[in-house]
C-alpha cells in the first residue's frame, strides 16, 4: 500500500502535460485569488494526446504523486487528455491506498455540465486532442448529463503544437483550424455550440471565430472549470480548510525553465519564476 503522510494544509495542485493548463489555472486564480497553487507541467513528455491510455495514467500518477508529496491535497488536472484517461482510475484505484482524505478532479465533468443549457438545437461539436476524441468521454459525460444532445467529436492535430509556437495568428493556424472546423460541421450541420476540449485553444480563439458560422456559440472551460472548483470547495469545506491562503502561485517544469517561461508569457502574458522537477 502507497500511503501519504498526513500532512499540514497546502496549495491547490494543478497538473497539465504542458502549457495550456495555464489558461485553467489563469482562470482559477482570477475567480478565486486567495488561494495558494502549485503548477506542474509535465511539458518534457507533452504532448499526451497520442499516447496509450496505459502510459497517460503512468505519466499522470507521477506527477499527481508529486504534487501530493509537496503538500497538496487537491489536484486539478487542468488536461483534457489526462483527464480522460487517467482520472477514473486514480479516483477508484489509488486515492484509496494513497489517501483517502486527497483528491483528483478534472476538467471534463464541469464542462460536459455546462454545455445542455448552451445548445438549443441540442447537437454539440467537441475540438479536442486525437487522445481525448478516442477516448469518448466528452460523449459519455454529455450523455450522462443530458441523453438528447447529439455529440460529435472531431480531432485538431497540430493546433496545441501551433499555439506552443507561438503561431496563433498566422496562415498555418488559419489553414489547420479551418480545415477542422469545416470537417466537423460537415459532419453535423445542426452543431450549434463547439467546445473547445483542449486547453491550448482558447489562445487560439481569433482564427477560430473567422471559421465559426454566425450563431454557433464556443464554449471555453476556463470559466466553468473555476466555477465548479469555487462551488466543489464551498460544498466541501473540510478540504477547503486544507489549502493554504496566502495569493501565491509558483510553477514547475519537467522541460528546461527557460522554455517554460517563454512560453508562459504566451498563456499568462507575464513573466513567471519556474522550477525543473523530474518524474517517475
Amino acid at each position: 500500500m502507497n500511503t501519504l503522510r498526513a500532512s499540514s494544509p497546502g496549495p491547490i495542485g494543478v497538473f497539465d502535460s504542458g502549457y495550456g493548463g495555464l489558461t485553467i489555472l489563469h482562470q482559477m486564480r482570477s475567480l478565486l485569488p486567495q488561494y495558494d497553487y502549485l503548477y506542474l507541467g509535465d511539458n518534457a513528455r507533452a504532448p499526451y494526446g497520442p499516447r496509450s491510455f496505459d502510459v497517460v495514467y503512468r505519466f499522470t500518477r507521477e506527477a499527481v504523486m508529486k504534487l501530493f508529496s509537496m503538500g497538496c491535497h487537491l489536484v486539478i488536472l487542468a488536461c483534457n487528455t489526462a483527464s480522460a484517461k487517467a482520472l477514473r482510475t486514480l479516483q477508484q484505484n489509488d486515492l484509496p491506498n494513497i489517501d483517502p482524505g486527497r483528491r483528483v478532479l478534472g476538467v471534463i465533468r464541469p464542462t460536459a455540465e455546462a454545455v445542455p443549457p448552451l445548445t438549443a438545437s441540442r447537437h454539440v461539436g467537441i475540438l479536442a486532442t486525437e487522445g481525448t476524441i478516442r477516448s469518448n468521454s466528452y460523449e459519455l459525460e454529455i450523455a450522462h448529463q443530458a441523453p438528447d444532445v447529439v455529440v460529435t467529436g472531431q480531432a485538431c492535430p497540430l493546433w496545441a503544437a501551433i499555439v506552443e509556437a507561438n503561431e496563433a495568428d498566422s496562415e498555418g493556424a488559419d489553414y489547420f483550424v479551418s480545415r477542422r472546423i469545416k470537417e466537423l460541421l460537415g459532419r453535423d450541420p445542426d452543431i450549434d455550440t463547439l467546445v473547445l476540449a483542449c486547453t491550448h485553444y482558447p489562445l487560439l480563439i481569433n482564427t477560430i471565430k473567422k471559421h465559426v458560422p454566425e450563431g454557433i456559440r464556443i464554449v471555453s472551460q476556463g470559466e466553468y472549470v473555476a466555477e465548479s472548483l469555487a462551488d466543489y470547495l464551498m460544498r466541501h469545506p473540510d478540504m477547503e480548510t486544507r489549502i493554504t491562503k496566502g495569493g501565491t502561485c509558483h510553477y514547475l517544469t519537467t522541460e528546461n525553465p527557460d522554455r517554460f517561461k517563454e512560453c508562459a508569457r504566451i498563456f499568462l502574458n507575464e513573466p513567471v519564476s519556474v522550477e525543473n522537477v523530474t518524474l517517475g
